[in-house]
């Protein structure tokens, strides 16, 4: 069980400000949870795989396909400022 003091001190820690009323809430609730998980600890898991998700999850990527591929002039017409085939930009300082 999680005791008022527990409470406090992790109320303490996080920078919370709790009531008198939150801190006694907040105590049994903690309990109540923490006594699930010793339901769920006494489960045999042991021929039980480790599943990152609790549904499976595939990768939905495509195949890249080049429809139109432009060439080195078509792209330097499109340049504000060129020079000697490349694009010119403004000096960074």
């Amino acid at each position: 069980m999680i005791g008022i003091d527990d409470v406090k001190h992790v109320a303490k820690l996080a920078r919370l400000e709790l009531t008198d009323e939150e801190t006694e809430k907040y105590s049994n609730q903690l309990g109540s949870i923490l006594e699930y998980v010793e339901q769920m600890n006494e489960i045999d898991t042991t021929n039980i795989e480790p599943m990152p998700h609790a549904i499976p999850v595939y990768n939905v990527m495509r195949e890249d396909v080049v429809k139109y591929e432009q060439t080195k002039e078509e792209m330097i017409a499109n340049a504000p400022f060129e020079e000697d085939g490349f694009f010119r930009v403004p000096k960074i300082n």
